[in-house]
């Protein structure tokens, strides 16, 4: 499911106008390339954190920036694979971190997204076994 759900984000991300540094993925995780929307991984890595979604900055091949800038950033699966999602979520998770790169200075449109993910994430308990 972890893979399946890597590969639906893919999708999403893809889809959203991002480009993969692989063109896809085959494992639980993606790299980012952020130079088509003129942003930073330091940029990126920032303003998801602020709308609470978590992602690291990270190099990609040839990155013309510096190793504390970047110009990627790295995407997983398996935190949101084992709160329950699938790949419905997944494009949910992509449409998100779409808006949040498409206004990454915004802070009205970053805490509407960070109430998305609120949202999305109260059907997915990190204990559910505890609730219970």
């Amino acid at each position: 499911q972890v893979v399946k759900n890597a590969q639906a984000l893919a999708g999403s991300l893809q889809t959203n106008g991002l480009r993969l540094v692989s063109g896809g993925t085959d494992n639980h995780l993606m790299l980012v390339d952020l130079r088509s929307k003129s942003l930073t991984g330091k940029v990126a890595e920032h303003a998801l954190e602020v709308a609470g979604i978590t992602v690291n900055k990270n190099m990609i091949p040839f990155d013309p920036e510096k190793p504390f800038v970047t110009s990627g950033v790295r995407v997983g699966t398996p935190a949101l694979t084992t709160r329950g999602m699938k790949e419905a979520e997944m494009d949910q998770v992509g449409d998100l971190i779409c808006r949040v790169l498409s206004a990454p200075d915004d802070a009205v449109s970053l805490n509407r997204v960070r109430e998305d993910v609120k949202a999305l994430t109260q059907g997915f308990p990190l204990y559910a076994s505890r609730l219970a």
